[in-house]
């Protein structure tokens, strides 16, 4: 199974329209899909994204994936590891990247000022 993604040659994204909120997340996280597909469940596929959270917005639960996901913030601050009420945690700022394996517990996640996110999410081509 590969990782299918469109050839898209450079183009400039649109940060005004094309939001979508994700299921299960609070209203202020939002996200843009760049290219590619994502089928959970038949764990194939893979897509790059962006995230946006809205001042303010936070998490309230770790997060376990079945893939990989690669995370580099390309603006703003987030904070990573904070309570499920969206105190405390480690602050990330905009150049910080992480890479993840799948099966590694991360969050909950919030940002104070706001943040957009560059993120890779697949699943290993078999």
């Amino acid at each position: 199974m590969a990782v299918n993604k469109e050839h898209k040659e450079f183009y400039q994204v649109d940060f005004t329209e094309g939001w979508g909120t994700l299921p299960g997340y609070p209203e202020g996280i939002q996200l843009k899909v760049l290219a590619g597909s994502i089928d959970l469940e038949n764990k194939s596929g893979g897509y790059t994204r962006i995230l946006r959270f809205m001042p303010g917005a936070y998490t309230s639960e770790p997060f376990v994936h079945d893939h990989w996901e690669e995370v580099f913030i390309l603006q703003g601050e987030l904070i990573a590891d904070s309570n499920p009420d969206g105190t405390g945690g480690e602050t990330f700022r905009q150049g910080t990247y992480c890479c993840r394996p799948p099966g590694v517990s991360h969050g909950p996640f919030r940002s104070e000022t706001g943040c957009i996110l560059l993120e890779m999410h697949y699943y290993d081509p078999q």
